[in-house]
């Protein structure tokens, strides 16, 4: 029978863990998740009460209900835990989900964006490279999960869509795209534009809290100041969830640049 929940006492002493949902049918990890108490079990449960609109679009319930109609239970495994930190068991949660290819997790890892999984050039070209220096005020934005297309190309992927404060946003006359730590594109925005299926024809749906904007790459001066530079680590936070941050440029009497999210 399939255990629902862990005895009296054990999940106290469990504190912070992170887990593996096994698929029992060829051992293969379908997801990677972190929690506390019988978390780890509440997705099997999810899975028998979910409804038929919630299962289609759900490919961590459908697989769990395969098993479960295959008279089989899901396989679960506990990888670390007594961890006392939430955000260290996000680093390793993060650090999981790299390493199975394939999940059906809905988002990345935690900061895998920019600290994820990647060859060790790729690494090499990121911290070696010069940082930049802010010369005017600036948008930075993290296209890490936009750009999985190359083909789409950097200011596609880009201009939108974002939640953004656009009153702001208006005022501010250049946006640079990063990924990974690196700046790999420079734009100058002519409009800010709701995010809107008309406005932005890839989106499935009308987001009336974000905004895009249409522009034109940034004057070769400005691109040879910024593009192949490193972001500033003080630009870079790993807690940071908007992929969208406000750069101030450093008054030469402040000694570190400063910068805000948005």
């Amino acid at each position: 029978m399939q255990r629902d929940r862990f005895p009296p006492g054990v999940a106290e002493r469990l504190k912070w863990y992170v887990y593996r949902l096994i698929d029992p049918r060829n051992g293969a990890t379908f997801y990677v998740g972190k929690g506390q108490g019988d978390r780890v079990f509440e997705h099997a449960e999810g899975a028998v009460s979910a409804g038929k609109d919630e299962d289609a679009t759900d490919l961590k319930l459908q697989r769990i209900k395969e098993i479960l109609v295959a008279g089989l239970d899901v396989a679960h495994v506990i990888h670390r835990h007594n961890i006392e930190d939430e955000h260290v068991a996000y680093q390793i949660e993060a650090a999981l989900i790299d390493a199975y290819p394939g999940l059906t997790n809905k988002v990345s890892g935690h900061g895998s964006g920019d600290y994820g999984c990647r060859h060790v050039e790729e690494i090499v070209t990121e911290y070696a490279a010069q940082p930049f220096e802010a010369r005017e005020p600036l948008i930075l934005i993290s296209i890490g999960q936009s750009y999985v297309d190359e083909r789409r190309g950097i200011y596609e992927a880009v201009r939108g869509v974002w939640r953004i404060n656009v009153n702001r946003a208006k005022h501010v006359s250049l946006v640079l795209a990063q990924r990974r730590g690196l700046v790999l594109g420079a734009f100058r925005p002519t409009k800010w534009l709701e995010a809107t299926k008309a406005n932005f024809p890839w989106l499935d749906n009308d987001y009336p809290d974000r905004w895009g904007f249409v522009g034109n790459p940034a004057e070769q001066e400005t691109e040879d100041l910024y593009l192949g530079k490193r972001v500033p680590d003080e630009y870079r936070t790993k807690r940071a969830q908007n992929p969208v941050r406000f750069i101030v440029p450093r008054p030469s009497s402040d000694p570190l640049p400063t910068s805000t999210t948005g």
